[in-house]
């Protein structure tokens, strides 16, 4: 059974999901991909044990902390490939107030499956598709350029979630 519960944060509602005890969601209300493939019955229920924990976690990040992802860590299980899931390992070693690329993760990709290269545009669809976004810090990817590019909650949010991590870096919408 997965069940679900809602965080109301300072950049919309959000949906937490889980399944056996561990997060395998967590959406901005309105986000391209919301619910991601969940196609099970899913239960409104607050006193999930994974649950209170990602809220407390998302609390104290919104609070201005910054919540190590190793708290919850282990308690985090993505839906995915299992190269999306390399993808969103990657994801979760970007410090707080620091940005990547795609095609620094591509490279990393390249280097973790002993290719010669990997293309930037498929690790851009496993990051868009990343099921627990802002603990996964999928906002914290950009363009090589410096350009804000895609977010599956909006550009908005990414752009107030940097903000809110005092990511040092021009806030340029058009490039």
């Amino acid at each position: 059974m997965v069940y679900k519960t809602y965080y109301n944060s300072p950049i919309g509602k959000i949906l937490l999901a889980s399944k056996d005890n561990k997060l395998i969601g967590l959406w901005i209300e309105g986000q391209k991909y919301y619910l991601g493939k969940l196609n099970e019955e899913i239960q409104e229920k607050d006193d999930i044990p994974v649950l209170l924990k990602a809220k407390k976690w998302l609390d104290r990040y919104f609070e201005g902390e910054k919540p190590d992802i190793s708290v919850i860590y282990f308690d985090l299980a993505p839906i995915g490939s299992d190269f999306a899931k390399n993808v969103w390992r990657i994801l979760c070693k970007i410090p707080y107030g620091e940005v990547t690329t795609y095609g620094k993760i591509a490279k990393e990709m390249a280097k973790l499956m002993k290719r010669e290269s990997m293309s930037a545009q498929a690790v851009g669809g496993a990051v868009g598709h990343n099921p627990i976004s802002i603990i996964i810090p999928c906002h914290r990817v950009i363009g090589t350029n410096g350009s804000l590019t895609g977010y599956a909650g909006g550009i908005e949010k990414k752009i107030k979630l940097l903000k809110h991590e005092n990511v040092n870096i021009i806030f340029d919408m058009n490039n």
